[in-house]
């Protein structure tokens, strides 16, 4: 299988706030790497072989690359606006695939039978029409005007409301949730998953938030975001194929899976086969 397409691409590899001199040792695609500070508290990476790899540190994160990078780590503006808290939510390991981790968060259908009471309830179940491109400038997926009953959409939330979202993809193992903000409905907050695959079928799941929520201590706030994928991780675990597959006719689409479909047309267009299955078996 070509892997050199996600190679040169950017993947998160810890947190910045927990580097250190001793390192983090972890892997990206099946290699060793070594996440450490250097003398002067920057993030350095190294390959097992003492190749020193490209890296950035962006939204909470220090992110590198096997390979060489044609363009930067795309941008969250929100991420610069002043008043908003940002949460590191840590990180949860699944064994999964990373385009499997991806492809879940971007499902709202299942809001109600798995994150019952929180994302979803029952009766509430349909998933209303919404609208779904490949945007061609920015070569994103993203997904809009997407409503869905919440009985708490948010920490801050002190009841159900209808929620909106907009979902982004702009990397192979990275989505961007816009939300209806309760304390300030003027906003959206920002909810990312960020997805280092370790291998084919297994993942480091990085959660980060950038919210405008005053009041909730910030251990509730990553406590309310852990719980939400930690119910998700079951599922993604016993997922049959384990892989994602990319042949349309492999599983059956239904109206609620457009933003998947694009995705995985997305990833089949640009060759990011890194975790996915190409045709039946």
């Amino acid at each position: 299988m070509s892997m050199q397409a996600m190679i040169d691409e950017w993947y998160p590899v810890g947190l910045f706030s927990q580097l250190d001199s001793a390192g983090r040792k972890t892997r990206l695609m099946g290699e060793p790497i070594d996440v450490a500070s250097d003398a002067d508290g920057n993030a350095r990476v190294t390959s097992d072989d003492g190749r020193v790899l490209p890296v950035r540190v962006r939204y909470g994160h220090v992110w590198s690359s096997l390979g060489e990078p044609r363009k930067d780590i795309f941008p969250i503006p929100e991420a610069d606006q002043p008043g908003r808290r940002f949460v590191d939510v840590g990180v949860v390991r699944v064994r999964c695939s990373p385009l499997r981790a991806v492809e879940n968060f971007l499902d709202i259908a299942h809001f109600p039978f798995v994150h019952t009471d929180i994302l979803g309830a029952e009766p509430h179940t349909e998933v209303q029409n919404y609208k779904v491109e490949i945007r061609e400038e920015e070569d994103e997926v993203w997904a809009t005007q997407v409503k869905f009953y919440q009985p708490q959409a948010a920490k801050s939330a002190s009841g159900g409301i209808t929620t909106e979202y907009m979902y982004r993809v702009p990397a192979p193992t990275c989505s961007v949730l816009y939300k209806t903000c309760p304390p300030r409905p003027s906003e959206w907050d920002v909810i990312t998953l960020f997805v280092q695959p370790l291998a084919e079928g297994l993942c480091d799941v990085w959660p980060w938030m950038a919210l405008f929520d005053d009041e909730t201590a910030m251990t509730d706030l990553i406590h309310f975001q852990q719980t939400i994928f930690l119910q998700d991780r079951s599922i993604l675990e016993n997922q049959i194929p384990s892989l994602l597959p990319l042949d349309p006719g492999m599983e059956i689409p239904t109206r609620a899976d457009l933003t998947s479909i694009a995705y995985r047309r997305w990833l089949k267009r640009h060759n990011y086969t890194y975790g996915a299955q190409l045709v039946a078996q």
